[in-house]
C-alpha cells in the first residue's frame, strides 16, 4: 500500500483526490494547508484521516509515504522543499517552479537525499499519448516534420484571478502553455531555433502568446496559448508518411486518427477512466516499488529542458517573475 499525502486544497487537489481511489494499492492519508479549516473541509469532504494546518506537518507525518503538491506554481519550490526535507517522495503540479533555477535546485535536492521527485506532467503518462509515441516510434507517419498544438481559454478573468497575478507565477504560458510545449518536446526534443510573441496583459502577464520552435533536422513546432479565447484544444503531428489528429482536449484524448498515404484514416479509441490524474500516480507507485528516484515517463532532464523553454519563451515576451 501507498500512502498518500496531499498539499493543498484547490480544485486540481480535488480532482487528484477523486481520481487517486482509481489506483490500485494507493490509500490517500493525509491533507496539509496552511489553515486548519481549509484542511479538514477538505478532509471531510474526500474521506482523508489525517488533516494537518502546516506544510510541515503534513511532511513530518511518518505514515506518509509520497506527497502531491498542487499549490499554485509560485508556491511549488517551498512546498516541494518542505516536504524533501521531511523525507518524502514528492509528486508537484507542473511547472514544477517558476524557473531552471528553481527547478535546479529541487533536482538537485532529491538526488542529495536519495528522495523520488517527478513533475506531474500527467500528459506523459496518459495511455492515449503514450500510444502516440509508440505508433511514431513504430513509424507509422515516418519522421516527424511538423507538431501543431493550442490550449486557449475563454477568460475573461478578473485582476485578481492568480491566472493574471504576477505573484503567483500567472500567464498563459506557464499554466496552458507548457501542454503544448511539452507535447513538441516529447516527440522533437530541445530546439535549436525558438521565437516567440505575447500580448501582456497590465499586471506583466502574458495573455495571448504563439511560439515557433524550429529544428535543424528541419521540423517546426507552431505553438499557442491564451487567456482571452477558447482554442479548439487539439494537436496535429505530421510526418513524412502521414500523420496523427489528438481530438480534444489534445492533452488527454479520448481518440487519435492515424492518416496514412493511400489508406483510410484510423481511428485508435482509447478507454480512460476518471479525470486522467490517476495515471500520474500509477506511474509514481510504479517507480517507488522499484526503487526508481526519477520516472523514465517523466525523467528530471525532460522536465529541466521544458522549464528551459519556458525560461527562454518569457525572455522573449518579456515576463518576469522575479
Amino acid at each position: 500500500m501507498t500512502r498518500w499525502g496531499i498539499l493543498a486544497t484547490g480544485h486540481i487537489a480535488a480532482r487528484f483526490a477523486e481520481d487517486l481511489r482509481l489506483v490500485p494499492g494507493a490509500e490517500l492519508l493525509a491533507v496539509g494547508s496552511r489553515t486548519r479549516e481549509s484542511a479538514e473541509l477538505f478532509a471531510a469532504r474526500h474521506g482523508v484521516p489525517r488533516a494537518y494546518a502546516s506544510w510541515a506537518e503534513l511532511a513530518a507525518d511518518p505514515d506518509v509515504d509520497v506527497v502531491y503538491v498542487a499549490t499554485p506554481h509560485s508556491a511549488h519550490h517551498e512546498a516541494t522543499m518542505a516536504c524533501l526535507a521531511g523525507g518524502k517522495a514528492v509528486l508537484v503540479e507542473k511547472p514544477i517552479t517558476l524557473d531552471l533555477a528553481g527547478s535546479r535546485e529541487l533536482v538537485e535536492t532529491a538526488r542529495q537525499r536519495g528522495l523520488f521527485l517527478m513533475e506531474a506532467m500527467w500528459m506523459r503518462t496518459n495511455p492515449a499519448i503514450r500510444r502516440v509515441v509508440e505508433l511514431i516510434g513504430q513509424g507509422a507517419i515516418g519522421a516527424v516534420t511538423s507538431v501543431r498544438a493550442d490550449f486557449g481559454v475563454a477568460g475573461p478573468f478578473p485582476p485578481e484571478h492568480r491566472m493574471r497575478a504576477r505573484a503567483l507565477g500567472g500567464g498563459a504560458l506557464l499554466d496552458l502553455g507548457v501542454y503544448p510545449v511539452s507535447l513538441a518536446h516529447l516527440l522533437l526534443g530541445v530546439p535549436q531555433h525558438l521565437r516567440a510573441w505575447a500580448k501582456i496583459s497590465p499586471e506583466g502577464v502574458d495573455e495571448n502568446t504563439g511560439m515557433v520552435l524550429g529544428y535543424d533536422s528541419g521540423a517546426v513546432a507552431t505553438l499557442s496559448c491564451g487567456m482571452i479565447g477558447a482554442t479548439p484544444l487539439v494537436a496535429a503531428i505530421t510526418g513524412t508518411g502521414g500523420r496523427i489528429e489528438l481530438a480534444e482536449p489534445f492533452f488527454r484524448p479520448g481518440s487519435i486518427t492515424v492518416h496514412r498515404a493511400d489508406a483510410a484514416p484510423e481511428v485508435v479509441d482509447v478507454a480512460l477512466e476518471g479525470g486522467g490524474y490517476q495515471y500520474e500516480a500509477i506511474e509514481v507507485q510504479r517507480c517507488l516499488a522499484e526503487g526508481l528516484l526519477e520516472s523514465p515517463l517523466v525523467p528530471h532532464a525532460t522536465t529541466l529542458e521544458v522549464m528551459g523553454l519556458l525560461d527562454d519563451v518569457r525572455a522573449l515576451i518579456g515576463v518576469d517573475y522575479a
